[in-house]
């Protein structure tokens, strides 16, 4: 092993295993509720939900002292609620009823007490998730994306073309979402509401009984002033009710209680749960039918059209016929192919007129541009060459009614084809919304927690504290804690675990995880969208919405790319190497058609997206969250990765690793007395000396009816012996001595970065713990193939010299950095930073998250049920770190499958368009005919989409088995 090098500097960092035993009271904010002020309880009733939060920065606060200055004035002032301090920088946070006092008020009052302050005003933006209809490739997503940041009030907007959405941030007081969708279908799409951001917890009721309107609406202001409802809708007609509320004050069977208690009679009202379509799956469904549909109507015209044109009249006699002239030179074949044409171009084709309309309308051109460009082009050039036919005896012309017909029709099979795929695209994604169950089994318990009754009812309808049945076999209904039972757990689906997790009371569970071999009972934490799937699905299209830098080529590519190409055709077809027997318009125009058709550059909008689709949904079935492709991007660039060391590097939780006895004393009497000395102690080191000893007893098959407890101290007497515990310090302190093969015990497993936990009995010493924090069984494993993909490995912590050194060494890191704070971990960064290097962070995503958001890829591990880490760029649910390996590898394979879909994607382009302008048929006779380059203009971007699938078959790099 190289040798290492080490660096140490900054405030000495604190550790479970060097934490002193009585840790000082956390200062920092005082919280203070306050009753507001003569409010009687029904007023109280109707404004709770009501309530707003106002923010001050507050000067002159030296102390507690002034805290409970302003507090003392605040109270008095109808209206507050609570309020919140910072000692340290003088931010408060006051919550208040706006119908009785004003953010003037409180700061006013403040004042008055002796206090400058400041109102800090934020402004208000909501956010809102729109389906957009008519997007065909790049240009439609720019200009959808234009027209959106035109709209006043519109302060950010992110269109995704392979998802079909876009991301609106807006400020309400200037735009509403009615207003942002008329906007986008006056610019030529459609638009239809998916989400908005006050769909955080939200249920669908069924009203039955209601015999008017006006019973209807006043349930619905029942509703509107219960406590935790933030908003509630109803659809009159349909006696529909969709309810935004606060998980946290109320929940769907309370809303439903509240209905049906507000009954004038008995059994009168009845709410039920209303469980709407699901949008997305709705419109992929229908416009997968809406192309097959289109592509089989203009099949039923386009294939006699081609018959007529191309295959009969190879067929002697058979064909003859379609020669038959009618009226001068107008035959019976021209007269078909007309009239099959034109609803092919003019119904089947009436999309891409539509499109091309808009797009010319905001001076942008795109596929539909193109395709009515070319096909227009042919048909009217076929209409004129029938004129002539009909007017004219000598006249002998050649029409292209074949041309539009079959070009729109492969153009259409592609569209339908690519849609088909795409939506294979976010399989990993819909795998997850379908992992929760339908039902649930809900428990009552009585005062002393014995279950009075089970019932079955739909998850929606699960409350938070609510507890839940779990029977072997079946799926967690929800996240929550274990109150009963043991069992294992498989995870697989969420975490990409594969070995089942032993869950006991007091343990996490995550909703839709499967339940092995025992029946557990589960007290519900996180319900509706907080839970740990609705925060994961969240994630995966936020980052699936959001645009890789990558993409920008793309983008720049397309914008110029359809203009050159237009204005250029001509140059490519009046050529003077067109054979002087052939018919030079006529030739030059199936060239031009066929360059028109060839050069769209659709699929290269569908490069990157696709691909980031796919890499994201199946890095999150495999417990990789990535937040979008700029976070994919760069995490394919890090060579150099920083770890942080308590939780990440190690196990987190401190273990004793050796006991040994330096007295007459019994291993079992030993730990007996070690225990009852610790039992009531609060400190990791405490308490990992405890489990050692209550394994111990179990391993040897012994267990003591009764463990006496000192007290909440180190030292005390149980029975009749004095017991002491600590370190060499408090020994010597105590007068105890330490002899040659106590200091050589110490001494050794000081050098393994251990702490060693004395232990003396009646004044004399009896033996010691050895306590550690455990590495996890993979890191060295993991900092080797990192080695091997060219990445430097480098620990930061705040422990001191020698225990960075002692794991350093262990896992095989060359570099680290000792006794280093959470800002001073930042600092490291940027220094590296600084020396050109691409850094990647891995922490546990609690103390670590100033050098998370330094580094140029931050990756939370072992987030578990909290996905919602703002600081990280990847998310590692689970706390194994193969995960670092599994997303960089995972990076750098969409990356390169993003190269791969711009080489066919172009390649297409580059290749067809030399052929379709005629450049082969000079010397072989070779040329690309319209139909033919519309598609190959659709195979190119069934051809991305196919290649951004292959990323499904993703394994992961390096599996570790834990011990």
């Amino acid at each position: 092993m190289s040798s290492i090098r080490e660096n140490g500097g900054g405030a000495r960092g604190d550790d479970d295993l060097k934490a002193p035993l009585l840790q000082p009271a956390s200062g920092g904010a005082v919280a203070i509720t306050v009753p507001a002020a003569g409010q009687n309880s029904k007023a109280a009733t109707a404004v709770d939900k009501k309530v707003r939060t106002a923010k001050f920065k507050i000067g002159d606060i030296k102390c507690t002292s002034c805290t409970g200055s302003i507090e003392s004035v605040l109270k008095e002032l109808d209206g507050v609620q609570t309020v919140a301090i910072s000692v340290l920088d003088g931010h408060a946070a006051v919550t208040y009823v706006p119908e009785l006092t004003t953010v003037e008020k409180i700061k006013e009052t403040i004042e008055d007490a002796g206090f400058p302050v400041e109102h800090l005003s934020e402004q208000d933006i909501a956010v809102c998730r729109l389906k957009i209809k008519g997007m065909m490739c790049t240009s439609c997503a720019e200009s959808v994306e234009r027209a959106l940041l035109m709209i006043d009030g519109v302060k950010k907007a992110v269109v995704g073309l392979a998802l079909e959405e876009a991301k609106v941030h807006f400020d309400p007081n200037v735009i509403d979402i009615a207003g942002i969708i008329e906007s986008i279908e006056d610019s030529g799409f459609g638009a239809v509401l998916v989400s908005s951001g006050a769909d955080v917890n939200k249920v669908h009721l069924k009203l039955e009984g209601f015999e008017s309107l006006e019973d209807c609406k006043q349930i619905q202001s029942l509703l509107e002033s219960a406590q935790g409802v933030n908003h509630v809708e109803m659809d009159l007609d349909e006696h529909k009710l969709t309810i935004n509320y606060d998980s946290a004050i109320t929940g769907p069977r309370s809303l439903i209680q509240l209905i049906e208690e507000a009954s004038p009679s008995p059994n009168m009202y009845h709410a039920t749960l209303y469980v709407p379509p699901r949008q997305r799956e709705n419109d992929q469904l229908h416009e997968t039918q809406m192309y097959r549909n289109q592509f089989l109507w203009s099949c039923i015209f386009s294939v006699p059209v081609f018959l007529f044109s191309m295959a009969l009249p190879m067929f002697h006699p058979y064909g003859n016929w379609l020669s038959y002239k009618l009226y001068h030179n107008l035959t019976v074949g021209m007269l078909l192919r007309w009239i099959l044409c034109t609803p092919v171009q003019f119904i089947v084709g009436r999309r891409f007129y539509v499109g091309a309309y808009h797009a010319l309308r905001r001076k942008s051109a795109n596929m539909d541009v193109l395709v009515a460009l070319g096909t227009n082009t042919a048909y009217f050039y076929s209409v004129y060459v029938i004129i002539k036919a009909t007017t004219a005896e000598n006249f002998e012309g050649q029409d292209f009614f074949e041309t539009s017909a079959m070009l729109i029709s492969f153009i259409l099979l592609g569209k339908y084809l690519e849609v088909v795929a795409k939506g294979k695209t976010s399989d990993a994604l819909a795998k997850l919304t379908e992992l929760a169950p339908e039902t649930a089994c809900l428990l009552t318990l009585d005062t002393d927690g014995s279950v009075i009754s089970e019932e079955e009812i739909s998850t929606q309808l699960i409350q938070r504290n609510d507890i839940i049945k779990i029977v072997p076999g079946a799926k967690v209904a929800v996240d929550g804690v274990v109150v009963d039972g043991q069992s294992h757990v498989n995870e697989s689906m969420i975490t990409g675990e594969a070995r089942p997790v032993a869950k006991r009371p007091g343990d996490k569970v995550i909703g839709g995880t499967v339940n092995e071999n025992g029946c557990i009972h589960v007290k519900a934490t996180h319900v509706g969208s907080e839970a740990a799937l609705s925060q994961i699905v969240q994630l995966v299209e936020a980052a699936q919405l959001a645009r890789a830098p990558v993409q920008q080529l793309a983008d720049r590519i397309s914008r110029y790319f359809v203009p050159t190409v237009s204005s250029l055709c001509p140059l490519f077809v009046a050529a003077d190497w067109i054979p002087k027997a052939m018919d030079k318009f006529e030739l030059a125009l199936q060239f031009g058609i066929s360059v028109l058709v060839i050069a769209c550059p659709c699929a290269l909008g569908l490069a990157t997206p696709t691909a980031v689709m796919v890499a994201t949904g199946k890095g999150a079935s495999q417990g990789v969250l990535i937040k979008g492709g700029d976070a994919l991007e760069k995490a394919h660039k890090v060579k150099t990765v920083v770890f942080d060391k308590t939780g990440t590097l190690t196990v987190g939780k401190p273990q004793v690793v050796s006991a040994v006895l330096f007295s007459n004393f019994s291993m079992e009497e030993f730990c007996d007395l070690a225990t009852a000395a610790e039992a009531n102690s609060e400190h990791p080191i405490a308490k990992a000396v405890v489990d050692h000893a209550k394994r111990f007893r179990h391993k040897i098959g012994s267990n003591p009816d009764h463990i006496p407890e000192t007290g909440a101290g180190v030292t005390g007497k149980v029975g009749e012996r004095m017991v002491l515990v600590g370190n060499r310090r408090l020994m010597r302190t105590s007068e105890i001595t330490l002899g040659p093969e106590v200091e050589k015990y110490i001494f050794e497993n000081e050098e393994l970065a251990r702490t060693c936990v004395l232990v003396a009995i009646d004044g004399k010493m009896a033996g010691a713990f050895a306590v550690t924090d455990p590495v996890k069984p993979e890191a060295q494993r993991v900092i080797s193939f990192l080695r091997s993909m060219g990445i430097t490995s480098i620990m930061v912590t705040g422990d001191n010299r020698a225990t960075a050194a002692a794991i350093a060494r262990d896992v095989g890191i060359d570099y680290f950095f000792a006794e280093t704070t959470p800002v001073g971990k930042a600092d490291k960064i940027k220094d590296l930073q600084g020396k050109g290097e691409i850094v990647a962070m891995v922490g546990d995503g609690i103390n670590d998250s100033p050098a998370l958001v330094a580094a140029d890829v931050g990756m939370a591990i072992g987030a578990g049920t909290n996905v919602a880490i703002e600081a990280a760029d990847i998310v590692l649910i689970k706390s194994n770190l193969e995960d670092v390996v599994t997303a960089i590898d995972l990076s750098r394979k969409t990356i390169a499958r993003i190269r791969m879909n711009y080489v066919w994607a172009l390649g297409y382009n580059v290749l067809g368009m030399p052929i379709a302008a005629g450049i082969l048929y000079p010397f072989t006779g070779i040329r690309l005919p319209p139909w033919l380059a519309g598609a190959c203009m659709a195979a190119s971007s069934l051809s991305v989409v196919c290649s951004s699938l292959l990323l499904q078959s993703y394994k992961k790099p390096l599996h570790v088995r834990e011990g």
